[in-house]
């Protein structure tokens, strides 16, 4: 029986033991693992370019996402806007995101230290060496790649246009 394209998004949602486990199948069929994380709380311009520029680094694109009490320690109360449900089901449905998984600790490390990506994304307000995870990578061969931010294009601005 096939599954709807619905049923096909919602599989892309998976736990931590999960991902390793799909991860651990697709770098035996040699496909490069990138990793990027977030809020992702209203997905705007800036996400899209992120995530399409990602996308070109490799075969397959891992998002980590905050979960709403990680995302409410990190921005405030009020946030998230969307919950964490609805968040990781917008996010499995981009044409670019292969797998999404949850994390609630304040850094995405537990999540890169179980998958071991080979390219960790990031964009311009970052750092390579701010990167959370980057000694990381780097010390089985993998790389950071920072992606420069679409300018005007934030959720937090996004919010205080709509008070």
């Amino acid at each position: 029986m096939h599954k709807s394209k619905f049923e096909r998004v919602q599989d892309k949602i998976v736990n931590r033991e999960t991902l390793a486990h799909i991860v651990a199948g697709w770098k035996v069929k040699g496909e490069k693992i990138i990793f990027t994380n977030g809020c992702f709380d209203i997905l705007h311009q800036g996400h899209i370019k992120l995530l399409m520029e990602a996308a070109e680094l490799g075969h397959k694109v891992v998002l980590g996402l905050n979960t709403d009490a990680s995302v409410k320690k990190l921005k405030g109360e009020g946030r998230p806007v969307n919950d964490e449900q609805s968040r990781a089901l917008v996010m499995a449905s981009q044409l670019y995101i292969d797998a999404v998984c949850l994390f609630e600790e304040d850094t995405p490390l537990e999540l890169i230290k179980a998958i071991k990506p080979n390219v960790i994304v990031k964009g311009g307000d970052y750092t390579p060496e701010t990167v959370v995870g980057n000694d990381f990578v780097k010390s089985y061969g993998g790389e950071v790649v920072i992606i420069p931010t679409v300018e005007g294009f934030s959720t937090t601005n996004i919010i205080q246009k709509m008070k």
